[in-house]
């Protein structure tokens, strides 16, 4: 395997597979394969994306999120859906990144076209359980996901 620079060209090119996503977001794994101990990618996130509010159980998926391009609005919850706090956080700005311990309730937004963000957590990669999705928020796809996106993002306005 060969270096590979985190670049521009890099963003864009997964920017612009990330518009042409039904879920408008794409990854970039670092990692060789899911079952790899250190799960690292990158995340190129559009606007009208929908993260739905969740956790990661796994005492040893604690996640760390760092701001490469553009920004994101991050929310954290309690278990009713109350909002406990939140930032945005900005490539080159004061707040780049959030390390969230697992058991936390956590969603992103982005809010800027081509927004990437690099990930990482413990691996293996595995599916979310449905223990770790939020009970107060609508699933992806789900018909009410797109107001609940849009009361995400406009607490960012």
């Amino acid at each position: 395997m060969s270096a590979r620079w985190i670049d521009a060209p890099m963003f864009d090119a997964l920017s612009g597979q990330a518009r042409a996503a039904a879920r408008r977001r794409k990854n970039l794994n670092f990692h060789p394969a899911n079952d790899y101990p250190s799960n690292r990618l990158l995340n190129a996130i559009e606007p009208d994306s929908y993260v739905p509010p969740h956790r990661h159980l796994d005492p040893t998926k604690d996640e760390t999120l760092f701001v490469l391009r553009g920004a994101i609005g991050v929310l954290l919850f309690d278990e009713t859906g109350t909002v406990l706090d939140q930032r945005v956080l900005r490539a080159g700005g004061d707040s780049v990144g959030i390390d969230v311990p697992h058991g936390v309730i956590h969603s992103l937004v982005a809010l800027e076209d081509g927004t990437v963000v690099f990930e990482a957590k413990a691996g293996p990669f595995a599916e979310r359980m449905p223990a770790e999705l939020a009970a107060f928020a609508p699933p992806e796809g789900g018909s009410d996901a797109a107001g609940f996106l849009n009361w995400m993002r406009s607490r960012f306005d």
